[in-house]
């Protein structure tokens, strides 16, 4: 299985997108700053979102749209009531 995942940081609010083949080893990586550029620089890091898929071409494709504006747009309807905290 890969994972496309949304991780949020509960200091500043801002969003990371990524995929991985192994969602709960990735996450803990970011956690720990060993994650890429951008989530090594903060703390604080939670999974929020993630959806699974079968094939690493349709889990890329997914990350590609989340990380586009219309992503952002989707992921932001669909975790309303979440954000809304």
């Amino acid at each position: 299985m890969y994972y496309v995942y949304l991780l949020e940081n509960k200091n500043d609010k801002s969003w990371y997108i990524g995929y991985s083949a192994n969602l709960k080893q990735r996450v803990e990586r970011h956690k720990k700053g060993d994650g890429i550029r951008t989530t090594a620089r903060k703390e604080n890091w939670e999974l929020t979102y993630y959806e699974a898929y079968k094939n690493e071409q349709d889990a890329k494709g997914r990350e590609r749209f989340l990380k586009s504006g219309s992503g952002r747009r989707y992921l932001k309807k669909q975790l309303q009531h979440y954000l809304s905290k």
